[in-house]
């Protein structure tokens, strides 16, 4: 959580292997957001690493592209609401080149540029072509990984209440235990 007078800045949410796309993101909206709402940054830096997707043999998380592209979306609307749209988002980490690391990255610089790009969109031909010439594989024909009709992850917030049975509550209420003191804020209400 951080040390000294950066004790509580530090924010990391130990989840379980194997977690998915609607538990990472209620962790990120349950316990990372409501700490930089208090901190009020004059400016959001994020790091948007790849080794969270389900082919990355990294992380063994199990997220998909449209999981990581809504992350985005949140974090730029939170760099806009709390810190007047200064947002500096890094790329990171990913050790899938060819399904995951572009398709991600460009999501995230459409949306830094207020531009996004939907899931269902096609990915230009023009480098499903470059993929296969340069490494004999075929490339993701479409932006997301969801089907379309399911791209749309549903997010049960925190002030549904919190699920003791669940490892990603469980890790997100240590998180909170362990961090929003130092920011006056309620480890069970938002």
């Amino acid at each position: 959580i951080g040390t000294g007078e950066a004790e509580g800045c530090s924010v990391n949410v130990a989840l379980p292997p194997g977690t998915r796309d609607s538990a990472w993101l209620r962790a990120l909206t349950a316990a990372i957001t409501p700490v930089v709402r208090a901190f009020r940054p004059q400016v959001l830096v994020t790091q948007h690493g790849c080794d969270t997707h389900l082919m990355d043999p990294l992380a063994h998380m199990m997220l998909t592209v449209d999981a990581q592209r809504q992350a985005a979306m949140l974090l730029h609307d939170l760099a806009h609401d709390v810190c007047d749209g200064k947002w500096v988002a890094l790329g990171g980490g990913g050790y899938e080149l060819v399904e995951v690391v572009p398709r991600a990255w460009t999501h995230l610089t459409a949306i830094a540029g207020h531009r996004p790009i939907p899931v269902a969109q096609a990915v230009p031909e023009s480098w499903l072509q470059h993929v296969e010439a340069t490494f004999g594989r075929l490339a993701p024909a479409r932006m997301g990984d969801l089907d379309p009709a399911d791209a749309d992850i549903w997010v049960q917030p925190w002030s549904m209440g919190y699920n003791p049975h669940s490892e990603v509550d469980r890790a997100v209420m240590a998180t909170r235990e362990a961090v929003f003191s130092h920011w006056g804020l309620d480890v069970y209400f938002d």
